[in-house]
């Protein structure tokens, strides 16, 4: 499993476990013991702390990287830790 799980590494892939639950996300790094995944959470929450409008400053339209103006994107992501001895599959899944 770990062989098969560095050939999938940076890719989207679906993780089967051996009590048949399954997880997909991104294959960031496998050691010899775990299998390190980034797998999305969800919808990306209230979005009342972004601004909405870009200001204009130069002719160009930027949102400043300063507070109040920009609290950055809301993290997509979480990282999930699996040990490789409870695998029982792993499989790509097209990208979108």
């Amino acid at each position: 499993m770990h062989h098969l799980c560095k050939d999938h590494l940076y890719r989207y892939v679906l993780v089967t476990t051996q009590d048949q639950m399954q997880y997909d996300g991104i294959v960031e790094n496998v050691d010899d013991d775990y299998l390190y995944m980034a797998v999305p959470v969800g919808e990306m929450g209230d979005s009342q702390h972004l601004r909405q409008d870009a200001r204009f400053y130069g002719g160009y339209g930027y949102t400043p990287y300063y507070p109040p103006y920009y609290y950055g994107p809301r993290r997509r992501f979480q990282r999930l830790i699996l040990p490789l001895a409870a695998l029982a599959a792993i499989s790509l899944l097209p990208y979108y």
